[in-house]
């Protein structure tokens, strides 16, 4: 498992500058001083469930019986849906909707930090090197580590970036995300065709 690149991945789909809006929102109800803290729990919950999926990951797809190439080819298409609506946006309610109170694991750091598609990801990646666990957590925690003090950082990025910068880095973040969506589909197709 090349660690750079599932770094590079996994931080992709975190996606921590497009979530800067939303992560502000769901926090605008808290008292100032408490925002910090409960950024800080939310992504320390994210890292968790991170951390289970990489162990228990796969487990799930032993008990599935997938092979490589389906995971490979699978995931290039996932991948590359989430992409599209990164480059693409889809309007409406969703993950916006205002909050009662202070949120607490729901939405931020389940679904918006690790989500259903970081979480595809780390299959994906599991599968690809299941002997590698130990690099697979190292990607995980610096992906984290880095959406992490992005997220913690939000008022200073959306003050620097505003809105417009927020959308045209998750716009570049997706197309770079599609190159890597095609990549892992080629590579299931070719290993599959190679047998």
């Amino acid at each position: 498992m090349d660690v750079f690149s599932a770094v590079v991945t996994l931080f992709l789909i975190m996606d921590p500058l497009g979530n800067i809006p939303l992560f502000l929102s769901a926090l605008k109800d808290v008292a100032p001083e408490r925002r910090r803290r409960v950024l800080v729990r939310e992504i320390a919950f994210a890292y968790l469930v991170l951390l289970v999926f990489v162990f228990l990951g796969n487990y799930v797809l032993a008990f599935l019986r997938l092979e490589q190439e389906t995971i490979s080819v699978a995931g290039g298409i996932v991948l590359f849906l989430i992409a599209l609506r990164m480059i693409f946006p889809v309007g409406g309610a969703g993950q916006s909707d205002a909050l009662e109170g202070e949120p607490f694991v729901v939405p931020l750091a389940v679904p918006l930090l690790a989500g259903p598609s970081t979480l595809a990801a780390l299959l994906l990646l599991q599968r690809s090197a299941p002997t590698e666990t130990a690099l697979l957590v190292v990607a995980v925690t610096v992906a984290w580590a880095l959406s992490g003090v992005i997220l913690l950082s939000s008022t200073f990025f959306y003050r620097l970036l505003r809105e417009r910068g927020l959308i045209a880095v998750e716009r570049l973040m997706g197309m770079l995300l599609v190159m890597v969506a095609v990549q892992m589909f080629m590579e299931g197709i070719r290993a599959f065709l190679a047998r």
